[in-house]
């Protein structure tokens, strides 16, 4: 993945626009855990060698990226929707809350935001959202790369306090292991209730 990642990051930047933000967020799926969300703004004309689709990154490409982007991107934050509000809310308006909490703690504000789906409501700063953002985006996969690695980060921490449901390894998703955890010991207080019926 080259060139074409950057192109509406070089569409902006014609127009005169410099801080553009890429959101994206991880962890819609899994029965267990919050919701994590990025926000990137990355500098004009910054190439970032290996920068892809997160789910096509192993764990150690990930992390490595993730620092990078730290280090290089003009700001960057993690938001967060608990699974408190995941279960109160549904998944959908969660994830749309932890994208507005990164966009929120950005230490730059962003002229424009690049945002993976669809726009992002509350929020007075003109958008494009794209589907399948992570793939046409460097700036919103920058952001996905930061979420999955924080995300993954938090999961292994999990693994530590609830022993014996594998979270290090599945991060939370619905493998066999996971299932199988859940049939012997029961749901843990991270687990989404909301989620039940896919148990």
């Amino acid at each position: 993945m080259g060139d074409e990642l950057y192109l509406w990051e070089k569409r902006l930047a014609a127009r005169g626009i410099r801080y553009i933000a890429g959101v994206d967020e991880v962890g819609r799926g899994p029965l267990a855990g919050p919701v994590a969300a990025g926000a990137v703004i990355l500098p004009p004309g910054l190439f970032l060698p290996g920068l892809m689709d997160s789910k096509k990154l192993s764990p150690r490409e990930r992390e490595l990226l993730a620092a990078e982007i730290k280090a290089k991107s003009l700001a960057w934050a993690i938001g967060w929707a608990s699974v408190v509000e995941i279960d109160c809310l549904n998944i959908a308006v969660a994830s749309r809350l932890a994208m507005q909490r990164a966009v929120a703690a950005l230490k730059l504000k962003p002229e424009h935001i690049l945002v993976d789906a669809f726009p992002l409501p509350g929020i007075r700063i003109a958008q494009t959202p794209l589907i399948k953002g992570d793939v046409l985006s460097a700036s919103i996969a920058a952001a996905a790369i930061l979420a999955k690695v924080a995300r993954d980060k938090l999961m292994e921490s999990y693994d530590r306090v609830f022993p014996g449901y594998g979270f290090s390894r599945h991060k939370g998703y619905p493998t066999l292991e996971h299932r199988a955890a859940l049939a012997a010991y029961g749901p843990t207080p991270i687990h989404r209730k909301s989620f039940r019926l896919v148990w």
